[in-house]
């Protein structure tokens, strides 16, 4: 059987590239190491009506890259997908901006996307859509007589009903979702949100989270989304050796260091986190000169007005800071906006004491676990997490604080940079136990199997991981 992996990017699966976003760092090993074909828009755009498609290998799979249709792909990028559905995911009512001309488009480049798959569609594949981007997607492919199992994972959070609601066209949405055979979410808040849409808005009863919808059945599961903790471990260890890192280590003189890494989006909870530290050096003074915040925002969306103004926003915050708590020899924040590898990012979490992640919103955030797996098990650092991210579902050995609380981040920070190195190490080997329960190949095989399962008669619940490659083929379903 061959997966073929479905989202609006691809990226380069160079070594040493920057890798932007959760889902590139999740999706490159699946497609290298189990062979599965990940289909995204290319860097050009075209004014054809056909596809054109360019297809590069990658270890046992392959990345194929769709030229978008100019006339229609600004809107569905910038337009709907991220003036509409991002704020809305993340519960941002007030940042949507909506258009029909921008809807009319986000289903143009959908159902271009479905014809573009036409060229994998074979008796032994199944699609495994990523995102918010192709909601329309699996109604698009069904209307073009695809058959084969059609599986969608979602890896921002599903919002409340009442924030869906606000969405103008969110009926016609999620009646479209329901072409596919299974939707993933990254927690079961995220499933309990939508299963209570569909319930008060559709009249739909599931029975053990399936349903079914002008008859064909669709079942709900969260699928919380890992890293491959040894690998990212190993490469973080080599990476401490690197010019880079080692520049770094000398610059701060001995001082602590905090390290955040987002990009520059409004979900992240950024102007929140700099009024944080700010309030760190007021409630514990001895703190100045003692401590760095390393804070890494990689520019994103910049077309949009919203991200504008943050960017704006977070500038001036971290000039005021800087300007005021600062001194001749000692920056208490370095900001830096661009992106960095993730070999670099693994020796510079390695080397900081405090992990700072502190999302309003998130569907997962990687960073969290990744910050945790470049720590040194004799020395670890400590995570600060936000409550509000997925991932303090499973990291609840961190740090937890509210975002919106700047006091309460600013407490837990100095929480982070006091801590005993026995609570450090009790606090780090419970992270990394549950980290290892939910590894980025679990994930992958666990989201194929069982949307294999779903066309089956009877469902049977996957227990442990499947090895790549032996996912069984549902020839019923060919």
């Amino acid at each position: 059987m061959t997966v073929v992996v479905v989202s609006n990017r691809v990226v380069s699966p160079k070594p040493n590239a920057p890798i932007e976003g959760g889902l590139a760092g999740a999706l490159l090993p699946a497609v290298r190491d189990a062979g599965a074909i990940w289909v995204g828009a290319s860097d050009r755009l075209s004014s054809g009506k056909d596809p054109l498609i360019e297809i590069e290998p990658l270890g046992e799979g392959a990345i194929a890259r769709v030229d978008m249709p100019a006339e229609f792909y600004e809107r569905y990028y910038e337009g709907y997908s991220n003036a509409v559905l991002w704020p809305a995911f993340h519960s941002r009512t007030d940042l949507i901006r909506s258009s029909q001309t921008d809807y009319t488009a986000y289903r143009e480049v959908n159902a271009f996307m479905a014809r573009s798959l036409l060229r994998f569609t074979h008796s032994g594949s199944a699609y495994w859509v990523h995102d918010y981007h192709f909601l329309l997607l699996a109604d698009e492919l069904r209307k073009l007589g695809i058959t084969r199992p059609i599986g969608f994972f979602l890896h921002t959070p599903f919002p409340s009903r009442n924030i869906m609601l606000s969405v103008p066209q969110h009926d016609e949405l999620v009646r479209a979702m329901l072409s596919y055979d299974l939707i993933g979410f990254q927690t079961e808040d995220d499933l309990t949100h939508f299963a209570d849409y569909l319930k008060r808005e559709l009249d739909l009863e599931g029975k053990d989270d399936t349903y079914v919808f002008e008859g064909r059945p669709v079942h709900l599961q969260a699928f919380p989304i890992g890293i491959n903790v040894q690998d990212f471990a190993e490469r973080a260890t080599k990476a401490s050796a690197q010019p880079e890192i080692t520049r770094l280590r000398a610059s701060i003189q001995g001082r602590k260091l905090a390290i955040g890494v987002d990009r520059l989006d409004y979900s992240k909870g950024l102007p929140n986190r700099i009024r944080a530290v700010d309030r760190m050096f007021e409630i514990a003074p001895e703190m100045r000169g003692s401590m760095h915040l390393l804070q890494i925002a990689v520019p994103s969306r910049t077309h949009i007005p919203a991200y504008q103004e943050l960017k704006q926003e977070i500038s001036q915050l971290v000039g005021d800071v800087n300007g005021r708590v600062g001194d001749v020899d000692w920056t208490p924040i370095r900001y830096l906006n661009r992106s960095y590898s993730q070999a670099a990012l693994a020796g510079f979490y390695r080397v900081a004491d405090v992990g700072l992640v502190t999302p309003l919103n998130d569907g997962m955030n990687l960073v969290a676990k990744e910050y945790v797996a470049a720590q040194n098990p004799l020395d670890p650092g400590v995570l600060v997490l936000s409550e509000f991210a997925g991932a303090a579902r499973q990291l609840d050995s961190a740090v937890l604080v509210n975002p919106h609380d700047i006091e309460a981040v600013a407490r837990g920070l100095i929480q982070a940079l006091t801590m005993t190195i026995a609570e450090r190490r009790e606090r780090w080997n419970a992270m990394m136990a549950k980290m290892k329960d939910f590894a980025l190949d679990a994930w992958f095989n666990d989201y194929v199997a069982v949307l294999m399962d779903c066309r089956k008669p009877a469902r049977v619940v996957v227990t442990k991981p499947l090895a790549p490659g032996s996912i069984p083929i549902d020839r019923a379903a060919v």
